[in-house]
């Protein structure tokens, strides 16, 4: 397999070929999109892309952790993070490869 990373810039420059817009205006495009999803999220919003998937901010509480070298307990901080559950569709299509 590949281990091609997709970049702001390789999706300006799709929506540069397929939409038409100036390079400077798609760039502009995804900026706005990514600066919109980044904005909902840190304010606690879930993120829903319809055929793609959702993100969503989660709250994890304080707990004990283990240092696996040592076995030493270490306190672990509460913290939020961010997950995300892919839609079926995507699912079955990174599933499927290339191949349809």
């Amino acid at each position: 397999m590949g281990e091609k990373t997709l970049t702001r810039m390789d999706l300006s420059e799709a929506v540069f070929r397929e939409v038409g817009l100036s390079r400077n205006e798609s760039a502009q495009l995804v900026e706005s999109v990514l600066e919109h999803v980044s904005n909902a999220l840190a304010a606690g919003e879930q993120v829903k892309i319809s055929s793609f998937g959702t993100f969503n901010v989660r709250d994890k509480t304080a707990r004990i952790g283990r240092n696996p070298k040592t076995g030493e307990e270490v306190p672990i901080s509460p913290r939020r993070v961010l997950s995300f559950r892919p839609s079926h569709i995507m699912k079955d299509r990174v599933a499927r490869g290339n191949k349809g």
